[in-house]
């Protein structure tokens, strides 16, 4: 059976929508009140499902309101719509057109609707994100400090460290605080924290921003994370396998982490060792620890809702 899907372009001020197949078009401003207006819209052309490209924060008021009115919901990556274009032989490119090959793509990969993440969720990605944020600029402050003699100056910098020390703590609490109240979420921190060198901040960013973890298969996570080497093959020619995509911000945290529990753990020291007697570039041996410590929490998440679950 057809599906009948909507299109919609997102920008900061405006939405552009096209259904497929029918062709009907109509703009919108990017306000609650248009994204209630593009509901009526789809609700009387008896649209399945309304996909948007993810705009870096664009596209979140139109997909939430929209399923709140009704319309099923989903976001799709922006280069997978812009390569199938290409693909097609479409090269011009306009917010009308843009509109229908969204439509055009999420009927050819099928894509299907996707439920936005509950309060709690939304709530922890956002503390995350705003702690990471206060992190990088507490050590950028503090470099920049290491610089500075004169004493005026090095008192501002003092003022300035101070709030985000006090920004930091009390954003940290509040995460504790969420993770606790959710019995997945406390099951999940415990779990993970077993692993010797795996600490709260590493748990927080994992439930924010991967919370599949423990529900997909390893090799899932891993393309998720952008740590799964990729093959390039083709007939006689063996590609050297490469990473790419992925989750940036987990993924730099597992860099970070691996390194840790290797000198705690002897299983990652001995094979940290192994990578490095066989010639492995440092790189490589970076994306194999991670990997390799990717997989540990994706199974320790996976027992721990087994357990969970057998509970309940």
């Amino acid at each position: 059976m057809t599906k009948i899907i909507c299109g919609v372009d997102v920008s900061s001020e405006a939405l552009d929508a096209r259904i497929r197949p029918g062709g009907d078009e109509a703009h919108f401003a990017a306000t609650a009140e248009g994204i209630a207006a593009l509901a009526v819209f789809c609700s009387e052309r008896g649209v399945d499902l309304a996909v948007m490209e993810a705009t870096g924060g664009y596209e979140k008021l139109a997909y939430t309101l929209l399923w709140s009115h009704g319309i099923p919901a989903a976001v799709v990556n922006p280069r997978g719509v812009r390569q199938f274009a290409q693909a097609m032989g479409s090269l011009e490119k306009t917010d009308r057109i843009d509109a229908g090959m969204i439509a055009w793509f999420a009927e050819t990969k099928r894509i299907v609707p996707q439920e936005p993440p509950h309060a709690a969720q939304e709530r922890l990605r956002a503390l995350v994100t705003r702690l990471r944020q206060l992190t990088e600029l507490r050590t950028a402050q503090s470099n920049q400090r290491r610089l500075v003699s004169e004493p005026g100056v090095r008192a501002l910098f003092a003022d300035l460290l101070a709030v985000l020390a006090r920004q930091i703590r009390s954003i940290e609490t509040e995460i504790a605080a969420l993770l606790d109240a959710d019995p997945l979420w406390r099951k999940l921190n415990t779990c993970l924290r077993s692993i010797k060198g795996v600490a709260d901040r590493t748990v927080a960013r994992l439930m924010a921003e991967l919370p599949e973890i423990g529900i997909i298969s390893n090799k899932a996570a891993a393309k998720l994370v952008g740590l799964a080497p990729l093959a390039n093959d083709s007939g006689k020619h063996k590609g050297v396998r490469v990473t790419r995509g992925g989750r940036a911000t987990v993924r730099s945290i597992l860099f970070v982490v691996a390194e840790i529990v290797r000198r705690h753990n002897p299983h990652f020291a001995a094979f940290h060792k192994r990578l490095t007697e066989a010639g492995k570039a440092k790189k490589v041996i970076r994306i194999a620890l991670a990997h390799k410590l990717l997989v540990q929490l994706n199974a320790k998440a996976r027992d721990a809702r087994k357990e969970l679950a057998l509970a309940a």
